[in-house]
């Protein structure tokens, strides 16, 4: 194959894997304001799992969720697509930040990534240790090694701002109580959030527009990768250590292939290959507007990126084939 018509496939790819998380979006967006987590997760996930079928990839998923909260899941190590394709990693969240769609609350979304094989990180679903800034900044600024109130005081510096000009992101969480004093301790402003963190890394990339510069918490793995796939497509630094705090979590991440239970995984170990980021919104909040519904009708908003090149693709899509979504 041509060079041409590989770059071709590429491109029609990425538009594909939109499709995927619009479907997982819309089957999870009625079920929003209902107060069933559980449900709207499995809608999204079977939505996932059945439009993931049908791309022309031999697929595997490394990055599923569900084990550790028991809910439904795209399990790891499930192959997905026609195998027809070219043989990918992929991570996912079909519905991230559950409890914002049961509740109605602005920012869940449905999430995957999709990278060349063998490049995503192959972890157990567990917690992550994480930090997060947008592009522009000397490497280095920022370390998991250092004290919150230093990481804010060297991104102030790095800026050419004070440290009451930086806003950090964090899960609202009793684990990250004295984080959170550490942080106000310097000036800084702290905005928490109670889900969502894939989404909130991807906001440091704006701070202009969103407000965020700096993102810090413990969170989970799986939306760890999720956001250094997106990372890797519009510039930033992460870093992530997996919370491996147990036996029985450090027997399970050996078997998957981590050698060195403390290591610190910058966002050239968690995505090593070209990759594409694509989310879509469940319900409106800062990053994506949420679907919505007419009579013959369906509108979602969607995100769709690609290392390679840099692109990001918004697309506002109007769906008038309702039968496509299994809605009838």
């Amino acid at each position: 194959m041509s060079d041409k018509a590989s770059l071709l496939n590429e491109r029609v790819l990425s538009i594909e894997i939109a499709r995927v998380t619009e479907r997982a979006a819309v089957a999870a967006a009625h079920l929003r304001g209902r107060g069933d987590e559980k449900a709207a997760d499995q809608a999204a996930v079977d939505a996932m799992r059945r439009e993931m079928n049908g791309l022309t990839v031999d697929g595997t998923i490394v990055i599923g969720e569900g084990e550790r909260d028991e809910a439904p899941m795209l399990y790891i190590g499930e192959n997905v697509g026609n195998k027809k394709g070219p043989k990918v990693d992929i991570a996912v969240d079909p519905l991230e930040g559950t409890t914002l769609c049961a509740k109605n609350m602005p920012g869940a979304i449905a999430v995957m990534a999709m990278a060349e094989g063998d490049t995503l990180l192959n972890a157990p679903d567990v917690y992550m240790e994480k930090i997060a800034i947008g592009p522009g900044y000397p490497a280095g600024v920022v370390d998991l090694d250092i004290s919150p109130d230093e990481n804010i005081r060297a991104l102030a510096k790095a800026k050419g701002v004070k440290p009451s000009h930086i806003t950090a992101l964090i899960l609202d969480r009793p684990r990250h109580a004295d984080m959170i004093a550490a942080v106000r301790k310097t000036g800084a402003a702290v905005h928490l959030i109670t889900d969502g963190d894939v989404a909130g890394v991807i906001h440091t990339t704006d701070p202009k527009n969103t407000g965020v510069d700096i993102y810090m918490g413990i969170g989970g793995a799986p939306e760890g990768v999720l956001a250094a796939a997106a990372l890797r497509c519009i510039g930033g630094q992460m870093q992530g250590r997996l919370v491996l705090d147990t036996d029985q979590k450090r027997e399970r991440a050996a078997k998957m292939g981590v050698k060195d239970p403390k290591k610190k995984y910058d966002l050239k170990d968690m995505v090593r290959g070209d990759c594409m980021f694509a989310a879509t919104g469940v319900t409106t909040g800062a990053l994506l507007r949420g679907v919505r519904f007419e009579a013959d009708r369906i509108y979602t908003s969607t995100v769709v990126m690609r290392s390679a090149t840099g692109t990001v693709r918004w697309i506002d899509a109007e769906h008038r084939k309702l039968d496509k979504f299994h809605l009838s």
